[in-house]
């Protein structure tokens, strides 16, 4: 029989659930940036500083295993709205629409009393659904006084895309309805080719000279035959006069569309801060491998400065909540649609299953809630954020999800019971940067590959070979590991519901 003593010690702990407010959300998304561009991840190459986006994973935790479904922009933001496969939402590439009507995390949150704002790039050719308030850049966007649309038609704002976002989001933030919960997410174009920095970044870096990456000369031997057909070449394919503000002799800057976006001040500042590149370009006149080496000095130069700004704008963001006094009770991730080459097997760009754009960059704070200081191991996915967020927010996700909460994660990093020990990859754009249609299965220390085109397959693994250089598919002494990935592959593909190619 439950005592009275029990019965109201049970209608007092219904009373403090009832007035513990429901977290805030802020996810803040960049496209394109690195995890090797972050200072947090120590990589093998010490690149740059990011203060900010390193406070979060100092006072949080920093995901080191965050694989994407699709190493691609407009289906990452689909997957992370919807909590779903590409092949499942209807966006498996950058060329589709996205469906408005489909469920949607925010949809779900505002539903539950949460005030939504989305704010910078969406790129996803509708428009954006579930948010009270947003303001989105069209297509791609462009750095120097971008245009937005916006529910009210489409306008021009003077100013740098990274900070005219976050202005955005602070604006909202002051005149939403502070009874409510609010989930405000903060997707910026940076670093996004080709590399725009702040004015106010012009210089940074003019005189470092940043390591080069050991496969920056990557022959793609031994392995299947797709990787050799790339491109995405720093080498072969990444343009002098666009890529990297090189422009032909006599000439100006007006076959650049952002130099043509720019006031006369600001094209001012952007020609004296460039024609020193140009004057010692003509004066090296680099050829063969000083030629890679030297654009890959200036590619480096021009996507760190971009981030600086993204940090620094990371950075107003923080000392906002800290300023209201929201921070403790608010989730806040920083995260990228995927990972990207910084010259390893001598790329820029994405798309591959391969570790470098694979792995997004993830860091997460929620005082209290996350522990502290902690870098998880755990195998967690851009699939997953969705269900994330409505956990938090004690709201039923969607039967329709495919991710995991990671809120069991948030405890101490580690991966609990029954948490997946594998994930499917599936990447099928034809044409840009002739990376092949490919799939695969990821563990934590062996992948899995297979080129559906030319029925070529890879294996890799990690622990011996973290480079990913040689396959070891056809080696007899990774033969039993072979047909257990091969099983492993097919379990997958059919749990995510993906055709079989």
């Amino acid at each position: 029989m439950i005592s009275r003593r029990q019965v109201l010690q049970a209608l007092g702990s219904s009373v403090v659930l009832a007035q513990t407010p429901k977290p805030n959300i802020v996810f803040v998304f960049t496209d394109d940036h690195a995890f090797q561009a972050i200072s947090a991840y120590k990589g093998r190459l010490k690149l740059n500083d990011t203060p900010n986006i390193d406070r979060i994973a100092r006072e949080g935790m920093l995901f080191d295993r965050c694989i994407v479904p699709n190493s691609i922009c407009a289906p990452a933001r689909a997957t992370i709205l919807t909590g779903q496969y590409s092949h499942r939402n209807g966006v498996p590439d950058n060329r589709a629409v996205f469906d408005g009507s489909k469920v949607t995390f925010p949809k779900l949150l505002r539903g539950a009393g949460y005030q939504t704002a989305l704010f910078g790039k969406w790129h996803l050719q509708s428009d954006p659904t579930g948010f009270d308030a947003w303001e989105v850049l069209p297509g791609q966007g462009s750095y120097y006084n971008p245009d937005f649309i916006t529910p009210a038609g489409r306008v021009r704002k003077e100013g740098y895309a990274t900070d005219l976002i976050t202005d955005r989001g602070i604006e909202w933030l002051n005149s939403r309805d502070k009874a409510k919960p609010f989930c405000l997410m903060l997707q910026h174009k940076a670093p996004h080719r080709n590399w725009m920095p702040a004015p106010r970044h012009y210089s940074l870096y003019e005189k470092t000279t940043f390591p080069e990456p050991d496969t920056l000369f990557d022959n793609y031997e031994n392995r299947a035959s797709p990787a050799s057909k790339n491109e995405m070449e720093i080498d072969r394919h990444m343009r002098l006069p666009m890529d990297l503000k090189v422009k032909e002799p006599g000439k100006d800057w007006t076959f650049m569309p952002e130099y043509q976006r720019m006031t006369a001040s600001q094209k001012a500042a952007w020609e004296t801060a460039y024609q020193g590149r140009n004057d010692e370009f003509a004066r090296l006149q680099p050829k063969g491998k000083d030629l890679v080496r030297w654009k890959y000095q200036q590619y480096m130069k021009d996507y760190l400065r971009c981030i600086a700004a993204v940090d620094e704008n990371v950075g107003r963001v923080l000392e906002y909540l800290d300023t209201n006094g929201l921070a403790r009770n608010t989730l806040i991730v920083y995260a990228s649609d995927q990972g990207f080459y910084l010259g390893e097997h001598g790329w820029f760009d994405k798309r591959w299953i391969y570790e470098e754009s694979l792995r997004t960059p993830c860091v997460a704070r929620w005082p209290g809630k996350i522990k502290a200081g902690v870098r998880s191991k755990a195998m967690v996915s851009n699939l997953d954020f969705a269900q994330t967020f409505l956990d938090a927010a004690g709201v039923q996700a969607d039967p329709g999800m495919q991710g995991r909460s990671l809120l069991p994660v948030f405890r101490d990093g580690k991966a609990p019971a029954g948490w997946r020990k594998s994930f499917y990859y599936r990447y099928t754009e034809p044409g840009e940067h002739n990376v092949a249609p490919h799939e695969g299965v990821v563990t934590d220390r062996y992948k899995l590959v297979y080129f559906w085109e030319t029925k070529e397959w890879e294996m890799y693994d990690l622990a011996e070979d973290p480079r990913e250089l040689r396959s070891v598919y056809n080696h007899a002494s990774y033969a039993k590991v072979r047909k257990e990935l091969e099983a492993e592959l097919e379990r997958v593909r059919t749990e995510a519901g993906a055709p079989k190619s």
